[in-house]
């Protein structure tokens, strides 16, 4: 399957991102290659170093961006493991950095991928599919404690209890292997009445376990710090979320970047030396104009981000 992917926000991005013809920019979730190749286009001299933990993607835009030669660099790796690329390759201050968190279209749309609770296939969900951590690991093995816990905390779903009770009581009989198995225990879970209220009710659940398998919050804060206090003066960090608990991760990072103080509000004198190390652009997300809702209906739960190095 062709590796296809709109990407969201992408004029407000580009803008964003203020480029510099000159300058060394980040693509840290390459997916399609549809920002990284708005980037480039703009770079006369300037580098890009495009990470992504998926390596079909990195094949494909290898080929999308195949005209832009050695402006642009390919790191098959997460974006939180960026600072130690980085210094491999001997990059110090960068000019820009891209997040474009979640799941791609191309991993939702490729059934195998067992992304998705609208097809069945084998359930998957890993962005690099070198791991060893899969869907299958997560609803087979883990105790029902933990995934109740997993699919509240990342699903944020309220029948997490009932719904990690009948996925143990299900595999009790025989092991679950694909999405459509998982997804009928977890319509079966609502009262009848209530089951496709909001959507479908297989949304939650799903999202949970992939954000598992990929790791997708852990250590996002200090991937985000780290980013931003690698840009140059003037830098700009621009980041996309998707859902609520990393757009929470992502506006807290910035405002403790933002302070000049992190001592006690009852402390009479500042002792931490922090000092207030961006500015924030975006006092209120930007979000998907009506235009792009009605050509990309996966924009709609977007939010961008961007804030600047002092």
């Amino acid at each position: 399957m062709e590796f296809k992917h709109i990407p969201v926000l992408l004029n407000e991005c580009i803008e964003g991102l203020n480029i510099k013809p000159d300058g060394i920019y980040m693509d840290g979730t390459l997916g399609g290659g549809g920002h990284s190749e708005q980037i480039l286009s703009r770079l006369t001299i300037g580098k890009l170093i495009a990470f992504d933990k998926d390596y079909n993607a990195i094949e494909a835009s290898k080929k999308r961006l195949e005209r832009f030669g050695d402006k642009v660099i390919f790191v098959h790796d997460d974006f939180k493991n960026a600072i130690a690329n980085l210094d491999h390759l001997g990059i110090g201050g960068i000019d820009g950095v891209l997040l474009d968190l979640g799941v791609s279209s191309y991993q939702l749309d490729t059934a195998e991928r067992g992304f998705s609770y609208n097809s069945d296939a084998l359930l998957d969900m890993r962005m690099d599919q070198s791991q060893y951590l899969t869907a299958f690991n997560v609803v087979n093995e883990y105790n029902e404690m933990d995934l109740a816990n997993i699919i509240y905390e990342y699903g944020e779903d309220r029948l997490s209890r009932k719904i990690a009770h009948n996925i143990v009581k299900y595999r009790d009989e025989q092991p679950i292997r694909t999405t459509r198995q998982l997804a009928e225990i977890v319509e079966k879970s609502y009262p009848p009445k209530q089951r496709w209220k909001g959507g479908n009710p297989c949304k939650r659940t799903f999202q949970a376990i992939r954000i598992e398998v990929n790791g997708e919050l852990k250590e996002l804060d200090r991937a985000v710090i780290e980013l931003t206090r690698r840009l140059n003066p003037n830098g700009r960090i621009c980041i996309i979320t998707f859902q609520s608990l990393e757009d929470r991760i992502v506006k807290r990072a910035y405002q403790y970047l933002e302070k000049d103080c992190i001592c006690p509000p009852e402390q009479p004198i500042c002792t931490c030396d922090k000092v207030k190390e961006i500015k924030i652009l975006t006092k209120k997300p930007i979000v998907a104009t009506r235009e792009e809702l009605d050509n990309n209906s996966r924009s709609a739960s977007a939010k961008l981000r961007i804030a600047q190095k002092i």
